[in-house]
């Protein structure tokens, strides 16, 4: 998850990256762009028309922070059916927002995509990267998917639920509530991840936030939690049994985890909060019909593709058959609050 404000250590290496090649030669750009016209076009021409000026335009171009083996999916599904290539480079949200603004700055764009967590797509749109377009199918999206600026769209979510070791937590014991963590038997037995202050806020004002902070003070003081940097090694500590129960693991994860017989399983603790995963398309972009080409396939053929890899998909009718009641999270409104967020985060846990 991206985290705001990014030490300079990151930011160096990141703007070091520019450097970087991507998986396959650069190519020129074939002539045109998306015009307002073509943009607004949502009538029954606009697929056919994108994708001969996508196949003009030869490639598309995208930064993604998506799991190798879910951009992997995704691309050969999208080249299979259209015949249109992407070039790919992966790498944290935090980067890729850094990689993008320092390209911009020296005049030279790279992506025509970008494809990001909401909290790396709205300072995006804050900073001019971006440029919007609307599409047919956006309206069969979850409202909290499509900001009112239409600078990005978010096409799945990713709830952060909790994952336990099934050898040393019996699922009798399980807490259904925050207020449960605060009984003895969870002492020095649980874990968050360092850059969840999103969770943190959207768990604390659903339970009301002067009781909110309260509570998760009251717990650490009693029980103590650990924080680890990254949800991957959150995750693969729990399956080692170092961390009986994690608060903070992508369900995504945790479903693949059990299903690959890991001696782990997964639960909620209501609300469970989820992230947005969206596409942008960049307002310098070199293969404009493709990037758009893309954005559609994302937004709409996709969405089966993107539940049966364990995602909730934005698609109206995909995520009213979520297992478990989810709280989007407000990318606008997070962003805003980060600071004061980020701060509170890091004093409640302990931890810097």
């Amino acid at each position: 998850m991206w985290s705001i404000g990014a030490s300079p250590r990151a930011a160096v290496l990141a703007i070091c990256a520019l450097l970087a090649p991507l998986q396959s030669p650069a190519q020129q750009p074939a002539q045109g762009r998306i015009t307002p016209a073509a943009a607004a076009d949502l009538g029954p021409e606009r697929g056919g028309r994108l994708l001969e000026a996508a196949k003009l335009e030869g490639e598309v171009v995208a930064y993604s922070t998506a799991p190798p083996e879910d951009n992997k999916a995704l691309t050969e599904a999208f080249t299979a059916r259209y015949g249109v290539p992407v070039k790919l480079w992966r790498s944290s949200s935090e980067d890729i927002l850094l990689r993008a603004m320092a390209e911009a700055k020296a005049g030279r764009p790279q992506a025509d995509v970008f494809i990001n967590t909401g909290l790396g797509l709205e300072p995006m749109y804050r900073e001019k990267l971006l440029q919007p377009i609307v599409s047919p199918y956006t309206s069969r999206l979850l409202p909290e998917a499509y900001p009112a600026h239409h600078e990005w769209v978010g096409f799945y979510l990713a709830p952060l639920v909790q994952l336990y070791n099934t050898n040393l937590v019996k699922a009798a014991d399980l807490p259904k509530t925050y207020d449960d963590l605060l009984d003895p038997r969870w002492k020095d037995k649980l874990a968050i991840e360092a850059a969840d202050f999103d969770w943190f806020q959207a768990v604390v004002e659903k339970i009301g936030r002067e009781r909110g902070l309260a509570l998760f003070r009251e717990i650490v003081a009693k029980n103590r939690i650990s924080v680890r940097k990254g949800h991957s090694l959150l995750a693969n500590l729990v399956i080692a049994g170092e961390i009986p129960l994690a608060l903070t693991v992508y369900q995504f994860t945790a479903e693949q985890l059990r299903a690959s017989g890991a001696p782990v399983n997964w639960f909620v603790i209501p609300p469970a909060m989820a992230i947005q995963v969206g596409i942008g398309i960049g307002r310098e972009a070199k293969h404009p019909n493709a990037a758009a080409l893309l954005y559609d396939f994302l937004i709409n053929e996709a969405q089966d593709l993107l539940q049966k890899r364990n995602f909730v998909a934005t698609r109206k009718d995909i995520a009213a058959k979520a297992a478990f009641p989810i709280q989007v999270q407000d990318a606008v409104r997070v962003l805003d609050g980060a600071r004061e967020w980020e701060e509170l985060y890091r004093r409640t846990f302990n931890f810097r």
